[in-house]
């Protein structure tokens, strides 16, 4: 099917708000304008595609002539431009929306991975900072659909989600220290997260759910490159992460499902940290 007759099949058959597909189909459709001018296929189109056709099209003066081309370009428009880096990291919910939707028709093999397009800046000030019941409930869901076809290091990104329902925040989850993990003989797992000033914070007693995904990263962990770093999430440089990967990382897994893509305000690693396993959320 013709990507722009599947864009208008998809939508009007979504569960996205009127106002939403209204959205997705005026960027979505900007996309697919711009891959008929550079000859590219919509369907085949790689991250680098796609964020040239963000530069192109909505980026460029926001970036000082700074190509947008790396982790530094988002760290730039995240920190200058907040509200420029939200609208960025909608559009790009809507295209993970759009294939996600070809590949559960079969259109599409595989999505493509568009984890490191996000700029992960975070909510703005008076956001409402809790998930209600419905949609903590559709997150349990997200996190337990997030496998091999969304990222290789899977595993890890599943556990970083569970941490921060244990309500460790963002800058925590990528400095728990895996010299700090005290697995239970009851097979519970006891955890002291670092504190704000690197030192060794509150204990942990980890929820059923958190503990399963710590057994399950450590078999795939790999070793660190520096036998002297410590920190358990790696990245693919066998590095600690950065807390803003956490908020690209909960971007790109809420984009899976239109109650979570469609949430305004978006739904963020600080939002999920605050609404917890259990608690029942505030207006939920």
């Amino acid at each position: 099917m013709d990507a722009d007759d599947f864009l208008h099949d998809w939508l009007a058959g979504s569960a996205l708000r009127p106002s939403t597909r209204a959205e997705y189909a005026r960027e979505i459709g900007s996309f697919l304008t711009w891959c008929r001018t550079r000859q590219v296929d919509a369907y085949t189109a790689r991250p680098q595609d796609i964020a040239a056709w963000a530069h192109d099209c909505f980026l460029a003066p926001y970036l000082d002539g700074r190509p947008f081309n790396g982790p530094d370009a988002l760290a730039q428009l995240a920190d200058h431009h907040p509200e420029a880096a939200r609208s960025h990291d909608r559009r790009i919910s809507a295209l993970t929306q759009f294939y996600e939707a070809a590949h559960g028709r079969r259109i599409i093999t595989i999505p493509p991975d568009l984890v490191a397009l996000r700029s992960g800046v975070t909510r703005p000030a008076g956001a409402k900072n809790r998930l209600a019941r419905m949609e903590r409930a559709t997150l349990f869901a997200v996190i337990g659909g997030w496998g091999p076809h969304y990222s290789r290091h899977y595993q890890r990104d599943r556990l970083a989600v569970w941490l921060l329902l244990e309500g460790l925040r963002p800058a925590h989850v990528v400095r728990v220290d895996k010299r700090h993990l005290y697995p239970q003989p009851d097979g519970t797992w006891e955890i002291r997260a670092p504190d704000d000033h690197e030192a060794v914070g509150k204990q942990f007693v980890l929820e059923p759910l958190t503990g399963a995904a710590v057994k399950e990263y450590l078999k795939v962990r790999p070793e660190p490159a520096d036998p002297g770093e410590h920190a358990l999430l790696l990245n693919d440089n066998r590095q600690a992460l950065q807390s803003r990967w956490v908020n690209k990382l909960v971007g790109q897994m809420a984009a899976t499902h239109p109650l979570l893509a469609d949430r305004q305000p978006p739904v963020t690693a600080d939002t999920i940290a605050h609404t917890g396993y259990w608690d029942t959320p505030n207006g939920g």
